[in-house]
């Protein structure tokens, strides 16, 4: 069972995705900011991370950096709001493998992480 590390601020979004993760099968953890998806990235090394771009403490591209620099294998799915194009540029150019605008739908989410962990 692939290992998944959600990282958004809006505890309503992570849980949503959670339920949409455990139900396809897959195993979940979540951290609220960056500093804490780093931690998290430390301790449980999962198979993928879901991270959304803007939230305090520490955004998604700085903690995007630490985890590559931690990691370079590490696979990152940016979640991004629309109309944040440069940011998504800033993503890819840092390692990130693909983003997926939010609002999202199922079978994107679904399918852009077996893309990655297969």
């Amino acid at each position: 069972m692939s290992k998944i590390l959600i990282v958004d601020d809006a505890e309503f979004l992570r849980v949503r995705i959670s339920k949409m993760l455990t139900g396809d099968g897959f195993d979940v953890i979540q951290a609220e900011n960056g500093a804490r998806a780093v931690e998290m990235y430390k301790a449980n090394h999962p198979d993928l991370v879901l991270m959304d771009v803007t939230m305090p403490e520490m955004d998604g591209l700085t903690a995007l950096r630490e985890i590559r620099g931690f990691d370079a294998n590490a696979k990152v799915i940016m979640l991004t709001a629309l109309g944040q194009e440069s940011v998504v540029l800033e993503a890819i150019k840092s390692g990130a493998k693909d983003f997926i605008v939010k609002p999202f739908e199922h079978d994107r989410v679904i399918g852009a992480i077996r893309k990655l962990i297969s």
